[in-house]
């Protein structure tokens, strides 16, 4: 039986301070999808709200040209317009190998505070499950305690989005806060590559709490997630 692993998208889609739309960025699913897929795991997915999780527009012109993305635009749209509300997944862990939160600017509005996306990750990790994200989607992992009441990432190295890749798009001054800041607030150790842009992927746990910096980390963090669950 394939192993499975669970995908949590966005459902935030539009930034009102900015009046733009947003959502979850196209490579940092396709990426781990092809790197995933190809080695026979099965992907389910999953949002805040259920139903159709919103891709950020800016990520399909950008990444245009990158063949593993727009062939999963292509020929993959159910795995993100027909997603199972998160809440469903609770007490599911079993079913499992492993769980992935991809990016984009979606999840700094909605799953980093989410109650119901804080205790699936709670219940992977007691579950001795990798979790894995990648860009913005680290922000999932920074308000999220232990039922100790220590932060996940405390004294733990991990990487996101880092403050100097946000200013050079610009977009800085809409967001909640900033993720390399959260990272620190939570106790965590935050690393990034030398330059930006360029790919960088920590693992922490034994391999099990696996960040990845930006987009082009998303490959390594489907690789990272692959070797976690033993494919």
């Amino acid at each position: 039986m394939a192993p499975k692993v669970l995908v949590v998208l966005t459902s935030y889609g539009h930034i009102e301070s900015a009046n733009k739309p947003t959502g979850w960025y196209l490579p940092e699913f396709a990426h781990p999808y092809k790197v995933l897929a190809d080695k026979g795991v099965e992907i389910v997915t999953a949002s805040p709200k259920g139903g159709a999780a919103p891709l950020d527009p800016a990520s399909v012109e950008a990444f245009k040209a990158d063949a593993a993305s727009s062939s999963f635009l292509e020929t993959k749209s159910a795995l993100w317009e027909q997603t199972a509300p998160l809440a469903s997944f609770l007490g599911r862990s079993g079913e499992f190998a492993g769980l992935l939160y991809p990016g984009g600017h979606g999840p700094m509005f909605d799953l980093a505070t989410d109650a119901e996306s804080h205790a699936l990750i709670n219940e992977f990790v007691a579950a001795g499950k990798p979790v894995a994200a990648v860009c913005h989607g680290p922000t999932v992992f920074t308000h999220v305690k232990l039922p100790s009441g220590k932060h996940l990432l405390a004294g733990k190295e991990a990487t996101g989005f880092s403050n100097a890749e946000e200013d050079a798009v610009d977009m800085t001054k809409y967001m909640p806060f900033l993720l390399e800041d959260k990272i620190k607030e939570a106790g965590g150790i935050y690393k990034k590559a030398p330059e930006l842009w360029a790919p960088f992927v920590v693992a922490e746990d034994g391999g099990k709490l696996i960040t990845g910096q930006n987009p082009a980390s998303s490959t390594g963090v489907g690789e990272a997630l692959a070797k976690a669950i033993g494919v």
